[in-house]
């Protein structure tokens, strides 16, 4: 049996790609989805043109091989955020 986190969003414990209305790209896993923003724990920001990469380049490659936690816990307020994505949909 697993473990069960009553109140806690489908996605709590899944590694998701969070896109925002800005710059900013962040990958982690999810630990809530709440009324005023998305919780990661051990997550990685992007910037786009960051490294020479753009945000959907970046995400793909993340896809690919992963991220490094840059951030512990990140909050991604609700009004920045565009989408969520699972990690593992990314082709």
């Amino acid at each position: 049996m697993g473990t069960f986190h009553q109140g806690k969003s489908e996605l709590h414990g899944t590694t998701v790609v969070v896109d925002t209305t800005g710059p900013e790209v962040f990958v982690g896993r999810c630990d809530d989805v709440l009324e005023h923003g998305v919780l990661l724990l051990d997550a990685d920001v992007h910037r786009d043109g960051e490294d020479g990469r753009s945000k959907e380049e970046y995400v793909r490659r993340a896809a690919q091989l992963g991220v490094w936690k840059k951030l512990d816990r990140v909050l991604v307020p609700q009004a920045q955020v565009a989408s969520i994505r699972r990690l593992g949909e990314i082709e």
